[in-house]
């Protein structure tokens, strides 16, 4: 028998690294994470990391996700993989209106698939770029999720600013990093653009295409800012949970100073 390499990863073990790492009871958490990256052997998967960060945050805490649904864009602009220009209305006629206990999440991992499905978890309305929360605050976050500019002032991250949260990037690093797009909203640079976006909704019972107002997000330079922002400021805590990489970052403050360096550097 192959000898099993690493230890095993439990919901006990993960509480501890994360409350290590400075996850505190009646924290608001925003967790962006890879699976993979804690290791081979976790008892009870990605149920256990969730059942791990709600032990720690308590009663008081709140866990949010994003679950987004990149799917149901508009077909226009798909490219991996493409699909024929001659079916693009087709795919919009035809397309599943969102539902947010049925649309599936696309790129977000196994971790947030599994939390949205959790009793008690509350999904917010956007059809491509929601989020979902649990706890104390889930409500506040979850509802009144704009249609017009998913990541600006209506949205759940502009309310886990308001309530001073904390960004969790369990095993990716910040090109993950969903609140950076609050910065790129408030921010004002030369190659910001409004676009119209698109996406099958239930209005009035009925399924229909609805277009709406955003922005041209643009995550490519995420990375760098938060790695500035960790040197320059000193308020990434950094550490490991199970075999993954981890950071705690303040979001407040993380956006705030990504709105400047947005400023200054994008042109």
């Amino acid at each position: 028998m192959e000898e099993v390499q690493g230890e095993l990863i439990t919901v006990e073990t993960l509480a501890a690294d994360f409350q290590r790492l400075g996850v505190r009871e009646g924290m608001t958490l925003l967790l962006h994470s890879s699976f993979k990256s804690l290791g081979q052997w976790v008892a009870g998967g990605p149920v256990a990391v969730i059942l791990a960060l709600e032990q720690v945050l308590g009663e008081e805490g709140t866990l949010v996700m994003p679950t987004h649904s990149s799917d149901l864009t508009d077909p226009s602009g798909w490219s991996n993989p493409p699909v024929p220009e001659a079916w693009w209305q087709s795919i919009r006629e035809h397309m599943p209106a969102y539902d947010p206990d049925l649309t599936l999440l696309r790129g977000m991992g196994v971790i947030p698939e599994t939390f949205r499905k959790q009793k008690g978890v509350k999904r917010s309305s956007h059809p491509i770029s929601s989020f979902a929360a649990w706890g104390r605050h889930r409500d506040e976050i979850i509802d009144g999720h704009a249609l017009d500019y998913a990541f600006g002032e209506q949205s759940p991250l502009a309310r886990i600013y308001d309530l001073k949260g904390s960004v969790l990037l369990l095993g990716v690093d910040s090109l993950n990093n969903t609140s950076l797009h609050l910065a790129e909203y408030r921010a004002e640079y030369a190659g910001k653009q409004e676009v119209t976006a698109g996406a099958p909704m239930l209005v009035d019972g009925a399924r229909q295409w609805v277009e709406f107002r955003d922005y041209n997000w643009n995550s490519d330079d995420f990375a760098a800012i938060g790695g500035d922002f960790g040197q320059e400021t000193g308020q990434i805590t950094y550490g490991k949970v199970a075999a993954a990489p981890a950071q705690l970052i303040p979001q407040r403050e993380i956006v705030d100073y990504a709105v400047k360096w947005l400023e200054q550097r994008r042109v």
